[in-house]
């Protein structure tokens, strides 16, 4: 071996054993941080948190969503018009993506009793579009009737966490059977969830969610005067983990009191992607179309349809038990190293693909309750953005 090549193998050999030496630096955690000092087993200290970079001057987008709540829960039923059968799937309030598989595995199951070859579903969102998917499933031939697809409905523009019971119901309107309903519901959607975990863009994953206090955590009040809306996780607490305290000193967040839960969340972008390429990979058609009166649905070729129109239900279809409840999101650009969820001070964030969306949820479940102001709202989205900014300011310095 020459000098010259010695020389570069003890270069590079020194090279790497600083390197391994300050990797190992760099991942070993402070005394302070080790697993027994937190009272944490190894396996719960969380990884490293990168910090939201929330500065206003970052919102690249205002988005609102008019949910579709119903006193009753969802509607689920069908009805005949001369020779069509109608079943109806919509009114699911925050829950829709949530419940969307469960739900049209019901629509379905009364939509194919006659075993129809053809089925025609109105609307594109994300119960219209699982619908028709899971028909597909069942061998039938589908088209869908709809103004706008999936990217351009009201649907793409929710937060995309897995909030099954979230303003889906009043608990004194909608009886004890519809909560066997809705586990029913819950439960097969979440299992079919597991069907898209790992696929490339990830339009399913799991994550880390903390939620952080100044106070000591307590039950949340609601605002006098508020409804009682209709609250069923406790029915499917075996799906999910529990929610864990953690001292804060095992995170960079600068509060008294934090708390993390594992929870599923949708990269809707990505996600609708997935499902809009699976319902055309398996013959689906698409047929633009704005319908204005019910008795056009009967002018259809097809005489089975799942009518699944959302919000919109409540003008098209004159259901006044349809409220709307306002939703914004300001979205912040995107940062792929952070990866989990927030909620502190009335403000909740959840970091996706396309965009980190921050949404104000202060009043709780009332919040935007009977609102139909589908208008975007910046002084809102800039002080949701500054209670990020603000705690954020006080994140430890790398």
């Amino acid at each position: 071996m020459t000098s010259k090549n010695l020389d570069r193998r003890r270069l590079l050999t020194t090279s790497l054993a600083f390197g391994g030496l300050a990797g190992l630096g760099a991942c070993a955690a402070p005394g302070a941080r080790t697993a027994p000092a937190l009272g944490l087993s190894a396996q719960d200290v969380p990884p490293r948190l990168m910090p939201i970079r929330a500065h206003a001057d970052r919102l690249f987008d205002i988005t609102v969503c008019l949910r579709p709540f119903r006193a009753k829960g969802p509607r689920i039923e069908t009805e005949m018009m001369g020779d069509t059968r109608v079943v109806h799937n919509y009114g699911h309030g925050g829950s829709g993506w949530s419940l969307s598989w469960g739900s049209a595995a019901m629509a379905v199951g009364q939509a194919m009793i006659n075993r129809p070859k053809s089925i025609a579903v109105i609307g594109c969102g994300a119960i219209g579009l699982t619908s028709a998917i899971t028909a597909q499933r069942q061998g039938a031939a589908v088209t869908i009737y709809a103004r706008d697809q999936l990217p351009q409905t009201r649907s793409a523009r929710a937060t995309g966490g897995w909030t099954p019971d979230s303003r889906i119901a009043l608990a004194d309107v909608a009886g004890p059977a519809f909560a066997e309903t809705w586990e029913q519901m819950a439960r097969t959607s979440f299992k079919i969830y597991r069907q898209y975990l790992g696929l490339p863009g990830n339009p399913v994953q799991w994550t880390d969610r903390y939620s952080l206090s100044d106070t000591p955590f307590r039950e949340a009040s609601e605002p006098p005067g508020s409804l009682d809306f209709a609250h069923y996780n406790d029915r499917i607490r075996d799906l999910t983990p529990r929610a864990q305290d953690i001292p804060p000193a095992a995170t960079p967040f600068p509060v008294k009191y934090v708390r993390r839960s594992e929870t599923m969340q949708f990269n809707i972008a990505n996600y609708s992607h997935t499902l809009m390429t699976d319902f055309f990979l398996a013959g689906g058609k698409f047929v633009r179309q704005e319908f204005r009166d019910p008795r056009e649905l009967t002018q259809l070729a097809e005489k089975t349809v799942i009518n699944c129109p959302g919000y919109a239900a409540r003008e098209w279809w004159n259901d006044n038990s349809i409220v709307p409840v306002r939703g914004q999101i300001a979205w912040l650009i995107p940062q792929p190293e952070v990866r989990y969820a927030l909620s502190y001070r009335d403000v909740s964030t959840w970091s996706r693909t396309d965009g980190i969306v921050v949404q104000a949820v202060d009043g709780g479940d009332m919040k935007g309750y009977d609102n139909g102001r589908e208008v975007a709202d910046r002084a809102e989205a800039d002080k949701a953005v500054g209670v990020l900014e603000e705690l954020y300011s006080r994140f430890p310095r790398a």
